[in-house]
C-alpha cells in the first residue's frame, strides 16, 4: 500500500485495524476503543481473557491472567507477551483459560491453564509464558515436525490444522476425536478419521469440535480410501445386491462413536408443536419423526415416541431400503401401492405395504401421482390440518432416505441411471388450490429444517434444494467413482423430505421432472484451483448434550462425523460458542444449532439438534460470524456499503450479576421484535452503534465479551473494497434465488419437452448449466473477496485481477448460450409454461429480472432475466476503476486495476453487441418463410445482412426468378422459390469484378463447386456486401476473437486467399459426397489435405489446383476381403504418377513407378510371403499395368529364376532360366513357354542345343553333348530328365579326331538378352528425372535445376520425419547442395572434385544418381543371388556391370559436358605429382604419377558401384573357378609345410636374395635374428602381409595397387640385403614373388585374378600395373602345375 495516497488529516497509524470492545446488548451499550501501538490483525477471546495479534507479529494479552505469577492477575491494558519477541506470529487462538500462537514458520506456542493437558506440555499445571509445542509425525518414517496453519482452543483441549490440512489434537475429552480413553493426551496426535481429507478450518466449543472439510473431488483420489471403521473394524459402506439393481449404503453406525447415556438409546422427544400459532405461509412443522422400526404400521401419530435399540434401528433402515427398491420396481404400478421385492428376508413386508397403502389413501383424490415418484407419497396441502399424515409421511421418507447411503458409486452398469433419478428425485407432485402467495420472501429464505431419526446421522433438508446438487455433487467417498468435477451422486441419506412452505407450494404444480443444476464438468477449469471451494462438509465431534453436534440427537461422538444436513449448503466458515455452533454459507446465510438458552441461535427452536437458519430480515447478508459463551455476533451487509453488526443471545447489564435464563417456552407467536424480561433476544438484533465504528472487517465473541476490528476509509479505498465484496455477495444471492425460484421450477415442468422441442430443450439445459457454472463461480469469488476483507484488505490478493480470464470466459460463454437459446425462439416458447407457472402477475419475475419496462411481455421478462449477469460485468469495471483511483497513476497497482477494468468494459460492449445480433437474428427468423427456417435456423447462426430489398441479385437471372442472398456468420445462403443453397464461409472467396467486365457493381463469389456473379444495386451496396462477406469469412477463419458486426476499421480488408478449411462436395463426379479437409487456394484444394469418400477411400497428401498432386497416401477398402488396398507415393493430376508403393489386399506389393494411375516403368512386384501358396518376386519393366520388356522373375515355389523379355505378363522373346538343381536354359520363349531354339545345360555339363516346344520339353532337331564330349545328333522328343525319345546318330569324336577338336565348346550368352538391353526403364527414369525425354537429349543446366529441386524437396520431407536419416547422411545432403562447376575445361583438380561429388551423390538415394545406383544394386542382387548364383551366369554378370558403367558414364558426361569421353586424356603438366597423390582419397586408383590422366568410366564409377555388387559377383567367380582353385589350394597347403630356406631353395630363388637375418620382434632395438634352417613364415613377412590385403579390396584398381605395394616391399627388403640399388630381371623376380604368393595363402586367388582381368581399366593393361598383374597370374598357374620333385 506504499503508493496509497494519504489524506492530510488522518494519522498514518490510526487507519487500519482499530479494535473496539463491548459486552452484551442493550440500548445503552457503547463500545470502547482499545488503543494499541500498531493495527490489530486478529483477536481471540477466552472466558475472561483476550489475545491480540498486531501488525509485525507481536502478541498482547488482556483480562484475567491467573497463570502469570509476576503480574497482577487481571490487566485492563494489553500487555506484550515478551516470550514471543523475535518470532513473527501469524495467528492466535484462545480457549477458556489457555492461549496459543502460530509463528510464520508453522511453529506452535502455548500458555495458560494446563490442568487437562490443553497446552500439550506434560508435568505442568499452568504454563505462564508462551512455550513451543512440537507436532511430530512418525507416520512418515523419520519423525518430522509438522508446520501448522491455525489453532483452535476449547475448554480442555486444543486442535491444530497442519499445512497438510490434517487435524491434530491434544488435551482431554471426547472432543479430541482421538481413538483413546486415556486423558489427558499430552502429546499432539493426528485425528485419524479425518486423515486423507482436505480440512479447511477448525473450531472449538467448550466441549465439542467442528471441522470444515472440502468434499472429496478428483484431486483427492490419490489419498488412501478409508473403507473400514477404525473402531469396530466393520465396513463403512455396504452394498446390497438385489435382483436388477444394487443398493450402496453408508449407514454404518459405530457403537464406539457414542458415549452411551444411562437409558440406552433414548431419543430426544421435544414437545409436540401442534398448538403453535403459525403465519399463513408457514404450515405447522412436526418437529419429531418417529423411527420406523418393525412396528412401522403402528406409528400413526406425530408424538408417538418410539424407543428403539440399535438392532431395531438397523432393521428400520433395511426396511427403508426395501421400500426404496419397491418404489423403483413398481414404477409401472398405478397410484399408491408399491409392491415389495420378492424373496424378502423380512417378516413385516406386508405391514409396510399396508402402511404405504394407507398413506396414499390419505392423499387428496385429485392428487395425480406419477409412477414411481417419491412425491407420490406427498399429501396435498389440503391435508395439512391433519398433522398425522404429514408426520407419518416424514417418518416413512426419513427412514427411506437414511437407508441409502449418501455416497454412491455406480458399480453396476445395469443400474439404469435414469430410472434411479426418476425414483429418487421427485417426479410428481399434486396440485392444490388455495396455496399461499408466491411472494412471501421470508418463508422463501428461511428454509426450516426439521429433526432427526435413529441414532445415525440423518437430517432433513429441502429436497428441492438437494435434488440436483446432490445428484451432481462430488462424491465424498474416496477411491470410488469420482470422474468429473462433481461426480454422480444418486442416493443420499440427506434426502429426507421436509415439507417446507416452498415445497408445499410446489406440490400443487403440474407434473415436474428433476433436472440437475450444478456444473457437471469442471465448471470453469482453472477456477478449480484458483477459487476457494464451495463443495464443503461440516464434521463435528465431542459432547452433544445441548445438540451442539448437529446430528439430530444429544449423544456424544468420540469420532468426527459429517453433519449431512449441511452438505450442499456451501458452508464457507464455522464457529463454535461454548455450547452452540454456527455455519456460515456462501449465500450469506447462517445455520445455528446447539444450546439456545439465551436465544444465541438467532431462532426460537430450543435446543436445536440439527442446523437451522437464523432469522434475519430479508436482504441481510451475513459474511462473518463469531460465537461466545451464550451469544452470537454476525457481521452483515445492509442497505449501504458499510457493514452492520447483529447480536443475538444473552444481554449483559452493567454491574448486575448475570442470571442464567430458564428454558424459554416455545411460544414464538409474534413476528415483531420484542425484548424478553429475562434478557435475551428472540432473533438477531441490530447493534445501533455499529455505524460509528467505521468499516468493520471482522467480529469476535468469546466469554461474555464482543470485539470488532474496523478500518477508516482512507481515500475511499476501504469503502471500494467493501463495495466490491458486498456487490458480489448480493449478486450471488440474486443468482441463487433466480436459480431456485425460476430456473429450477421451469426445468421441472413436465410439459417442457413438448412445448420446447428437442433442440430448444437441449439448449435450455446447456443454458441452465452455464448459468449454474456462472453462479457457482460468482459464489466462489464472493467467498474469496470476503476472505480478503477478513484478512489482508489488499489489492494484490484480488483474484479478479490475476485471473480475469476465468471471469471473462465464463461470462462470454454464458452470453453466447443465452443468445443461442433466444435465436431458436426459446424464450417465446417458454412464455406459455411460464404464464401457467407464475400466473398472470409476474411480480417475482419482474423483481428478479430488474426489468424497468411498463407491462413487459413474459418473453421480455425472461430475456431480461437471463441477460442479467451480463449487466454485472459493468459493475466489475466500475468498482475496479473506483479502486484504481485510490492509487498513484504511475503505480503498478493502478495499472493492473486499470487494465482489468478496461477488459471488463470491453467485454461489456462486446456482449451488448452479441445481444443485439441475437435479437436481430431472432426477428429475422420471425419474418422468414417457414419451411426454410427449420433447416436454416441453427443456435450459433447469426444474421449479418440479407438482400430482401433487392440490393443483391444474380447476374443473368430469369425475369421471374427470385434470388435472395442471406449472409450469416457461418454461411452465405442463396434462396430461390422453394430451394436454397448454403455456401459455408470457410470455403467462400469473394472478389469485386472490375466495372468494365460485368457491367456495374459486380461481385464474383467462388466456392469449391460453383462460381456466382452477383450484381449490387449501387456502389455503396457493393462495398457493404464485399466488406460484410470478407469480414464474416475472416471471422470464421480466425475463430471467435473480434466480433463480426463490429465493423471495426481494425479488421483486415480481406481474408487470406489461401486457407485451411473443411468441405463436403455435393455435385456428381469423382468427388461426390467426399469430404476434404486441408489447405485451399481460391476455391480449390491446394497444399496438404485429407480427402475422404463415403465408401471408405481416403487420400492424405498434397493437392494442386483441386487434384491430388505430389506425395500422398491412399487407402481403398476391399469389401470382399475386409482389408484395405494401400498406396503411398507420388501423384500427378489426381492419379498415381511417379514412384510409389502399392500394397494390394491380396497380399501383393508393388514397389516402383506409376503413370496415369497404372504401373508403368521400372517396378518390383512381390506376391505372397515365403510361407504362402505362391511366393514370387518380379522386378523389371512395366507398360500400362503389364509386365513388358526386360524383367527378372523369381518363382520361389518352383525354385526357378527367369531373366529375359516379357510381353503382356507373359515370357516372350529371349531369356535365361536357371533352377536350384543347376539346370541352365537360354533361348527363345513364346506365350510364357520355352518354344523355339535354345540351349540347355545340366549341372554335370551335359548340353542340349536345339528345338523346344514347352518348358524343359525337347521337340525337334538338336544335338545332345555328354560331359565327356560324346554327342548325339538327331531328332528329340520328351521332357528333360524323364526319358527322351531320340532318333539320330551318336558320335564319339576323340577316337579318330586329333586332340585339338576333342570337345565341342558350347558358346553361351548368344541367345540371352544383351546387357545393353537390360533395365532400360531404370535408366530412362533417371534421364526423365534430369529433364530429358531420351538419354542425352536435354540441357545440363535444366538437369542441375532438377537435381537441386529433388534434393530440397526430399530434405524437407525428411525434416518432417528425421528418423529416416542419420546425421552423417544429412551432412552429405548439405554438401550435395553445392553444385560443382560443370562447364569449362577439366583440370586434374576439377576431375577430383567431380569424382568426390559422384561418390557423395551415389551415397544418398535422394540424389537421382544415388537413386539409380540403389536401383541397379537392387536389380543386380535380385538377379544373381539365390537361384541366380549359377556359374554359367558369370559372363552375363560381368557384362551387365560393364554396361552399367558405360550407361552411367553417359549420364555423368551429360551433367559435366566438358569431361573427355572414355579413354580421353586430362593433361596437367603443372601439378606436382606429390599433391595429386595426397588429394586422392584411398579408394581412388593411384596410378604411378604422370603428368596426364586417362578418363575412364571404370576409374570414375567402379569405386562407387563395385563394393555394392561385390558379394554376388565374387560368389559367381568362386563357383566358376571352383575346380582350379581347389587344385591350387591343395598345392599351397602342401608347399607351406616347408620352412623358409627350404622353400626358397625349392623355388629356385637365388642365394643372394635369401634374408640372412631379420629385425627381431623383441623390444631391444637394433638386434637381429638369424634365419636358420627351421625358421618358418619369417622371410619377406611384410610383403606377404601386404599381398594378403588383396582379399579386402573391391575394385581391380585397388587390387592392382596392393600388388604394386607388394613388389615395392620385396624390392625394399632385397635392397637392404644387397645394400645397393638394384634392378630386377623377370628371372630373378618371379621365384621371389612366387614364394610371397605361396606364403600369403590366398584362398580364392583364381577368382581374384579373373575379376581383375575382366574388369581392369583397359588403359592400364600395357603399363606397369599390367606387367605386375601378369606376374601374379603366372604365379597362380605355376602353383597349379607345380610338381614337387
Amino acid at each position: 500500500m506504499e503508493t496509497q495516497r494519504k489524506s492530510s488529516e488522518d494519522d498514518c497509524g490510526g487507519q487500519r485495524g482499530l479494535l473496539h470492545t463491548w459486552k452484551g446488548y442493550s440500548y445503552s451499550v457503547t463500545p470502547e476503543r482499545l488503543l494499541l501501538p500498531r493495527p490489530v490483525l486478529q483477536v481471540a477471546l477466552g472466558t475472561r481473557h483476550s489475545v491480540l495479534l498486531v501488525e509485525g507479529g507481536q502478541v498482547y494479552s488482556l483480562g484475567v491472567l491467573p497463570w502469570k505469577q509476576s503480574q497482577a492477575s487481571e490487566t485492563t491494558t494489553p500487555t506484550l507477551e515478551t516470550a514471543l519477541s523475535g518470532q513473527r506470529v501469524v495467528a492466535v487462538a484462545a480457549g477458556s483459560f489457555h492461549s496459543g500462537a502460530v509463528t510464520e514458520d508453522g511453529g506452535v506456542h502455548m500458555w495458560g491453564d494446563n490442568g487437562a493437558g490443553q497446552c500439550g506440555l506434560s508435568g505442568l499445571s499452568t504454563v505462564p509464558n508462551p512455550t513451543p509445542v512440537a507436532l511430530v509425525d512418525s507416520d512418515t518414517g523419520a519423525a518430522q515436525t509438522v508446520p501448522v496453519l491455525e489453532l483452535a482452543c476449547g475448554e480442555k483441549n486444543t486442535l491444530a490444522l497442519s499445512v497438510l490440512r490434517e487435524v491434530w489434537a491434544w488435551g482431554s475429552g471426547c472432543q479430541l476425536g482421538l481413538n483413546t480413553t486415556v486423558f489427558p493426551v499430552w502429546k499432539p496426535q493426528k485425528v485419524e478419521l479425518l486423515k486423507g481429507r482436505y480440512v479447511l478450518q477448525v473450531a472449538c466449543g467448550a466441549s465439542h469440535s467442528l471441522a470444515l472439510v472440502r468434499c472429496l473431488g478428483p484431486q483427492d483420489v490419490h489419498r488412501p480410501p478409508v473403507d473400514k471403521c477404525r473402531q469396530c473394524n466393520q465396513l463403512l459402506y455396504t452394498m446390497t445386491d438385489k435382483e436388477d439393481h444394487v443398493i450402496i449404503s453408508d449407514s454404518h453406525y459405530c457403537p464406539l462413536g457414542v458415549e452411551m447415556t444411562e437409558d440406552e438409546g433414548k431419543l430426544e422427544a421435544p414437545a409436540p408443536t401442534q398448538g403453535l400459532k403459525t403465519s399463513p405461509s408457514e404450515p405447522v412443522l412436526p418437529s419429531h419423526i418417529a423411527s420406523t422400526s418393525d412396528s412401522a404400521s403402528s406409528a400413526p401419530a406425530a408424538n408417538t415416541d418410539n424407543t428403539s435399540d440399535p438392532s431395531n434401528n438397523q432393521n428400520s433402515e433395511e426396511e427403508g431400503a426395501r421400500l426404496a427398491n419397491g418404489g423403483q420396481l413398481g414404477s409401472t404400478q398405478s397410484r399408491g401401492g408399491v409392491p415389495g421385492v420378492k424373496s424378502s428376508p423380512y417378516p413385516d413386508e406386508q405391514a409396510v405395504k399396508d402402511y404405504l397403502k394407507k398413506l396414499s389413501d390419505n392423499t387428496q383424490a385429485e392428487a395425480k401421482t406419477a409412477a414411481g415418484g417419491l412425491h407420490a407419497l406427498l399429501p396435498s396441502v389440503g391435508g395439512i390440518g391433519s398433522s398425522t399424515t404429514s408426520s407419518t409421511l416424514n417418518n416413512l421418507v426419513a427412514s427411506c432416505a437414511s437407508a441409502v447411503g449418501e455416497r454412491v458409486a455406480s458399480t453396476y452398469e445395469a443400474l439404469s441411471l435414469k430410472k434411479m433419478m426418476n425414483f429418487y428425485l421427485p417426479s410428481s407432485a399434486s396440485r392444490s388450490e388455495g396455496v399461499a402467495g408466491v411472494g412471501d420472501n421470508t418463508a422463501e429464505r428461511v428454509r426450516e429444517e426439521d429433526s432427526m431419526q435413529g441414532k445415525k446421522s440423518c437430517s432433513t433438508g429441502d429436497i428441492r434444494e438437494e435434488e440436483a446438487e446432490g445428484l451432481r455433487r462430488r462424491l465424498s467417498l474416496p477411491g470410488l467413482l469420482s470422474q468429473g468435477r462433481y461426480a454422480v451422486h444418486l442416493l443420499s441419506s440427506s434426502y429426507a423430505l421436509l415439507l417446507s412452505p416452498r415445497l408445499l407450494r410446489k406440490a400443487g404444480r403440474p407434473k415436474m421432472r428433476a433436472i440437475a443444476l450444478t456444473p457437471m464438468g469442471p465448471g470453469v477449469p482453472e477456477a478449480q484451483e484458483v477459487l476457494p471451494t464451495l463443495q464443503t462438509e461440516v464434521w463435528s465431534w465431542g459432547h452433544g448434550e445441548q445438540g451442539q453436534l448437529g446430528h439430530g440427537d444429544n449423544l456424544a461422538r468420540l469420532q468426527p462425523l459429517c453433519i449431512k444436513s449441511l452438505n450442499n449448503k456451501e458452508v464457507v466458515r464455522v464457529a463454535a460458542g461454548a455450547h452452540h455452533s454456527l455455519a456460515l454459507t456462501a449465500q450469506s446465510q447462517v445455520f445455528s444449532w446447539g444450546s439456545n438458552s439465551s436465544g444465541q441461535l438467532g431462532h426460537m427452536e430450543t435446543p436445536s439438534t440439527v442446523p437451522r437458519l437464523a432469522k434475519l430480515s430479508d436482504g441481510i447478508r451475513v459474511w462473518d460470524a463469531s460465537a461466545g459463551e451464550r451469544h452470537t455476533l454476525l457481521l452483515a451487509d445492509g442497505d449501504c456499503i458499510q457493514p452492520i453488526i447483529y447480536y443475538s443471545g444473552q444481554q449483559v447489564k452493567e454491574g448486575e450479576e448475570e442470571r442464567l435464563s430458564e428454558e424459554p417456552s416455545q411460544q414464538e407467536g409474534r413476528e415483531e421484535e420484542e425484548e424478553r424480561p429475562l434478557g435475551y433476544t428472540q432473533q438477531p438484533v441490530l447493534l445501533p452503534f455499529c455505524m460509528n465504528l467505521g468499516y468493520v472487517s471482522s467480529v469476535f465473541a468469546g466469554g461474555r465479551k464482543c470485539m470488532a476490528l474496523s478500518d477508516r476509509n482512507v481515500m475511499g479505498f476501504i469503502a471500494s473494497l467493501h463495495e466490491l465484496a458486498s456487490a458480489e455477495r448480493k449478486f450471488y444471492c440474486k443468482l441463487c434465488s433466480i436459480k431456485s425460484q425460476i430456473i429450477r421450477p421451469l426445468l421441472e415442468l413436465d410439459t417442457l419437452s413438448s412445448v420446447l422441442g428437442q433442440v430448444a430443450l437441449g439448449l435450455l439445459q446447456t443454458l441452465t448449466g452455464q448459468f449454474s457454472t456462472l453462479c457457482h463461480m460468482t459464489g466462489q469469488h464472493a467467498t474469496s473477496l470476503t476472505a480478503n476483507l477478513r484478512r489482508g484488505r489488499d489489492v494484490n490478493s484480488l483474484l479478479i485481477l490475476d485471473h480475469s480470464k476465468i471471469f471473462l470466459d465464463c461470462h462470454n460463454d454464458f452470453c453466447s448460450t443465452v443468445g443461442n437459446f433466444q435465436v431458436m425462439g426459446g424464450f417465446q416458447a417458454l412464455t406459455k409454461p411460464s404464464l401457467d407457472f407464475f400466473g398472470k402477475s409476474p411480480e417475482l419475475l419482474q423483481r428478479l429480472s430488474e426489468c424497468g419496462e411498463e407491462n413487459p411481455t413474459m418473453a421480455d421478462l425472461l430475456v431480461a432475466l437471463f441477460y442479467l449477469p451480463t449487466r454485472h460485468l459493468h459493475d466489475y469495471g466500475r468498482l475496479l476503476l473506483k479502486l484504481a483511483t485510490c492509487f498513484e497513476v504511475c503505480s503498478s497497482d493502478y495499472q493492473k486495476l486499470q487494465d482489468s477494468c478496461s477488459k471488463f468494459e470491453a467485454l461489456t460492449l462486446q456482449l451488448k453487441r452479441k445481444k443485439k445480433e441475437a435479437e436481430y437474428t431472432f426477428h429475422f427468423w420471425k419474418s422468414f418463410p417457414g419451411k426454410m427456417t427449420d433447416s436454416l435456423r441453427k443456435p450459433r447462426r447469426r444474421l449479418i445482412c440479407e438482400s430482401s430489398n433487392k440490393a443483391l441479385t444474380l447476374q443473368n437471372a430469369g425475369r421471374f426468378s427470385v434470388n435472395w442472398f442471406i449472409l450469416f456468420n457461418d454461411a452465405l445462403v442463396h434462396a430461390q422459390f422453394s430451394t436454397h443453397h448454403i455456401f459455408p464461409l470457410a470455403t467462400l472467396w469473394v472478389e469485386p469484378i472490375p466495372e468494365e467486365d460485368a457491367g456495374p457493381h459486380g461481385l464474383k463469389v467462388i466456392t469449391p463447386e460453383e462460381t456466382l456473379t452477383l450484381l449490387a444495386s449501387s456502389p455503396m451496396e457493393k462495398s457493404k456486401w464485399l466488406r460484410a462477406i470478407n469480414q464474416a469469412v475472416d471471422q470464421v477463419l480466425t475463430g471467435p476473437g473480434q466480433d463480426v458486426a463490429s465493423g471495426g476499421s481494425a479488421q483486415k480488408s480481406e481474408p487470406p486467399i489461401s486457407r485451411t478449411a473443411s468441405y463436403t462436395f455435393y455435385k456428381d463426379g469423382r468427388l461426390k459426397e467426399a469430404t476434404y479437409e486441408g489447405r485451399w487456394l481460391a476455391g480449390k484444394p491446394h497444399g496438404r489435405g485429407v480427402l475422404k469418400w463415403p465408401d471408405g477411400r481416403i487420400y492424405t497428401g498434397t493437392f494442386k489446383n483441386g487434384l491430388e498432386d505430389g506425395f500422398g497416401e491412399f487407402v481403398a477398402p476391399n469389401k470382399m476381403l475386409n482389408k484395405n488396398d494401400h498406396y503411398q507415393g507420388q501423384w500427378k493430376d489426381g492419379k498415381m504418377h511417379g514412384l510409389g508403393t502399392y500394397s494390394y489386399t491380396s497380399g501383393e506389393v508393388y514397389d516402383g513407378f506409376f503413370q496415369d494411375g497404372m504401373r508403368h516403368g521400372h517396378g518390383m512386384l512381390r506376391s505372397g510371403k515365403l510361407n504362402t501358396s505362391s511366393p514370387s518376386v518380379f522386378i523389371g519393366q512395366w507398360l500400362q499395368d503389364k509386365k513388358t520388356g526386360y524383367g527378372v522373375f523369381d518363382d520361389i515355389t518352383k525354385g526357378e529364376k527367369y531373366m529375359g523379355m516379357w510381353q503382356d505378363h507373359l515370357r516372350q522373346g529371349t531369356g535365361v532360366v536357371v533352377t536350384q538343381f543347376g539346370l541352365y536354359y537360354e533361348g527363345a520363349f513364346k506365350d510364357n513357354k520355352m518354344m523355339g531354339t535354345g540351349i540347355l545345360l545340366s549341372e554335370d555339363d551335359t548340353t542340349y542345343e536345339g528345338e523346344f516346344s514347352d518348358d524343359w520339353t525337347l521337340n525337334g532337331k538338336g544335338v545332345l553333348t555328354m560331359a565327356n564330349g560324346d554327342y548325339l545328333e538327331g531328332s528329340f522328343n520328351g521332357e528333360w530328365g524323364s526319358g527322351l525319345k531320340v532318333t539320330g546318330s551318336y558320335f564319339k569324336p576323340h577316337l579318330f579326331d586329333s586332340d585339338k577338336d576333342k570337345t565341342r565348346v558350347v558358346k553361351l550368352g548368344c541367345l540371352c538378352v544383351r546387357a545393353e538391353d537390360k533395365w532400360h526403364a531404370v535408366f530412362e527414369e533417371c534421364w526423365r528425372y534430369l529433364g530429358c525425354e531420351a538419354p542425352g537429349r536435354g540441357e545440363s543446366q535444366k538437369a542441375w535445376e532438377n537435381i537441386a529441386v529433388a534434393l530440397t524437396t526430399n530434405r524437407q520431407h525428411i525434416q518432417d520425419s528425421p528418423e529416416m536419416l542419420s546425421r552423417s547422411h544429412s551432412k552429405t545432403l548439405e554438401s550435395l547442395e553445392v553444385i560443382p562447376q560443370h562447364v569449362g575445361p577439366i583440370t586434374m583438380e576439377r576431375y577430383h572434385t567431380i569424382r568426390l561429388y559422384l561418390i557423395k551423390a551415389c551415397d544418398t538415394p535422394l540424389h537421382p544418381l544415388g537413386r539409380l545406383v540403389e536401383t541397379l544394386v537392387a536389380v543386380y542382387r535380385m538377379t544373381y543371388v539365390g537361384v541366380g548364383a549359377n556359374r554359367r551366369l558369370l559372363h552375363q554378370a560381368v557384362n551387365e556391370i560393364k554396361s552399367y558403367l558405360s550407361r552411367i558414364f553417359q549420364i555423368v558426361r551429360f551433367l559435366f559436358p566438358d569431361l573427355p569421353e572414355e579413354g580421353g586424356l586430362i593433361s596437367e603438366p603443372t601439378t606436382n605429382p606429390q599433391d595429386e597423390k595426397e588429394s586422392a582419397s584411398p579408394d581412388a586408383p593411384l596410378d604411378s604419377p604422370k603428368p596426364s590422366r586417362v578418363v575412364s568410366s571404370s576409374a570414375l564409377l567402379l569405386p562407387v558401384l563395385l563394393p555394392r555388387l561385390y558379394p554376388p559377383l565374387f560368389t559367381l567367380y568362386a563357383l566358376e573357378k571352383e575346380k582350379e582353385d581347389d587344385v591350387y589350394w591343395e598345392c599351397v597347403l602342401r608347399l607351406n609345410k616347408q620352412p623358409d630356406l627350404a622353400l626358397l631353395a625349392f623355388l629356385g630363388v637365388q642365394q643372394k636374395f635369401w634374408p640372412v637375418s631379420i629385425p627381431a620382434s623383441l623390444p631391444t632395438l637394433g638386434q637381429k635374428q638369424q634365419v636358420i634352417s627351421s625358421t618358418k613364415d619369417i622371410c619377406f613377412a611384410s610383403a606377404v602381409e601386404t599381398l594378403q590385403q588383396i582379399s579386402t579390396t573391391f575394385t581391380p584398381s585397388d587390387k592392382l595397387q596392393v600388388i604394386q605395394l607388394t613388389f615395392e616391399e620385396i624390392t625394399q627388403e632385397v635392397q637392404s640385403l644387397l645394400k645397393q640399388d638394384f634392378l630386377w630381371s623377370m628371372d630373378d623376380l618371379f621365384p621371389v614373388f612366387l614364394y610371397v604368393v605361396l606364403r600369403a595363402r590366398i584362398r580364392n586367388l583364381g577368382s581374384e585374378v579373373s575379376l581383375i582381368e575382366d574388369l581392369m581399366d583397359p588403359c592400364v593393361q600395357h603399363g606397369e600395373h599390367g606387367i605386375m598383374f601378369t606376374t601374379l597370374k603366372a604365379c597362380y598357374y605355376q602353383i597349379q602345375h607345380e610338381k614337387i620333385t
